[in-house]
């Protein structure tokens, strides 16, 4: 098992940030980077819902929205499963399933993502397999059994989010790169 960095925080505190610039800097590096990211969206400053986006085809899709449609519900979102699924869940499988992917991103496990039972599979594909990773997990799921023995987790605060991105960065670079990052 190669293992993988996980991060976790208040919601609203940065995680999704720290992440980006996390795979900017990988990139820099030339770490092949797969999986998604969530992002919140909103219209005239109210947030409307969240969006995943693939990190390799730049494919973008619906996770939840404000009130909207027949899936589960979490607090005031619907979960958007098909759209979910269709862009987040396969961008996961895609960077599980390429060789050139050297490091798989996950922002994030969460109660929304947890609703998918395409999803719940894959991530224990991934807590369980051979590919490094970095994560953003949500705090109700830190110390769970889905969470592996091979796991770093870091929490992301207001005081350290600014500085916090060089060293997840360094740590992702050499999990990505295994014993060749030196």
């Amino acid at each position: 098992m190669a293992g993988g960095l996980v991060l976790t925080g208040r919601p609203g505190v940065g995680k999704t940030t720290v992440i980006v610039e996390v795979v900017k800097l990988l990139r820099g590096r030339d770490v092949s980077v797969g999986g998604f990211i969530s992002r919140e969206v909103r219209d005239k400053g109210v947030r409307i819902g969240f969006e995943v986006i693939d990190l390799a085809s730049g494919g973008r899709g619906w996770l939840a929205r404000a009130g909207v449609g027949n899936g589960p519900r979490i607090g005031r979102y619907t979960v958007c499963l098909k759209s979910f699924e269709e862009v987040g869940v396969s961008a996961l499988h895609d960077a599980l399933d390429r060789r050139d992917v050297d490091i798989v991103v996950v922002d994030e496990v969460g109660p929304m993502e947890m609703c998918s039972d395409r999803f719940k599979s894959s991530i224990k594909a991934l807590f369980g397999g051979v590919k490094p990773y970095i994560a953003t997990l949500h705090r109700s799921l830190v110390g769970t059994p889905l969470i592996p023995g091979n796991v770093e987790v870091m929490e992301v605060t207001f005081g350290n989010r600014n500085r916090i991105t060089g060293e997840v960065a360094e740590k992702a670079y050499r999990l990505a790169k295994g014993s060749e990052a030196g």
